[in-house]
């Protein structure tokens, strides 16, 4: 799933390639794709584009006081074309859920692998009007977003700084691959309880969150839309490598999976040289 990270840099890309250009059509590849019917995608047409900008993993391109949002899910990605093809996409044919026409010939398609469709776009007036960004909660990267802030939304949560980092009501962009990174360099169990971290440790996860997020934002940037993803992966240190060395000390990357995810974690970097229980890995080998 792409994250604030490779949000960024896809909002970078469509702003340097959309400068000075109008959306002139709007193809629809799923009929459940688009979560808005007012205004009407026709209503795009014409349209120069203003800006592009991001809303925790939401992209937000602004076309004359109309705003065409979307979400790329865990599937879904952006696939860039100089030169689109005139034909037309046919729902239900290919895994273009939704194409975007430029003025110039160029634009791009929103694509999603898998049979679960979740790739969701909105036509609407106010970003607010979309439901996804009007509950997020404030953006990491924000300057003013500070240690202080930080803190007090910790204070007193009873709840897994793991699920607190990827819920996107508490903090805007993060999600189950970044949240990962955070914890390990800021050297903290993924079940550690919000409430129960000491001042210390506070300051240490919120360093880690801001230099993760710097970091993977600076490696990401300026790359096309294609090497995004590999370059993802190619920045994790414990992140998709279960069962490889830690690269901090050279423990071995463990895992916990749950229904439709999992974590990766380093026991001697982050719980004490203690493995986390692993429920369901636990049932299968009873």
């Amino acid at each position: 799933m792409p994250e604030l990270p490779e949000v960024q840099a896809l909002v970078d890309f469509l702003g340097e390639r959309t400068r000075d250009l109008a959306i002139v059509g709007v193809e629809l590849g799923s009929i459940s794709v688009l979560k808005t019917y007012d205004p009407p995608p026709a209503s795009l047409h014409g349209l120069p584009i203003d800006s592009v900008i991001r809303h925790g993993k939401f992209i937000d391109i602004e076309a004359e006081g109309l705003h065409l949002v979307f979400h790329l899910a865990r599937a879904g990605w952006l696939r860039w074309s100089d030169a689109l093809a005139s034909t037309t996409i046919r729902p239900g044919k290919s895994s273009v859920a939704f194409r975007c026409r430029l003025s110039d010939g160029s634009g791009f398609d929103l694509t999603e692998a898998g049979t679960r469709k979740r790739v969701a776009v909105y036509i609407v007036r106010d970003p607010a009007q979309v439901p996804g960004i009007a509950r997020l909660g404030p953006d990491p990267m924000a300057a003013d977003f500070t240690a202080a802030d930080f803190a007090g939304l910790l204070q007193g949560r009873r709840t897994q700084v793991k699920g607190l980092l990827k819920d996107q009501g508490f903090l805007a962009g993060v999600g189950n691959a970044y949240s990962d990174e955070v914890l390990h360099a800021a050297r903290l169990s993924p079940f550690a309880l919000a409430s129960s971290l000491d001042d210390e440790q506070v300051q240490r996860l919120f360093a880690a969150l801001r230099d993760t997020l710097v970091s993977a934002v600076t490696a990401a940037s300026g790359k096309p839309a294609k090497e995004l993803k590999d370059a993802k992966r190619a920045g994790m240190r414990v992140h998709g490598r279960t069962g490889e060395a830690c690269p901090v000390c050279g423990d071995v990357v463990r895992e916990v999976s749950f229904a439709e995810s999992s974590l990766q974690y380093c026991a001697t970097c982050q719980t004490g040289g203690k493995p986390l229980a692993d429920r369901r890995m636990s049932r299968l080998l009873k």
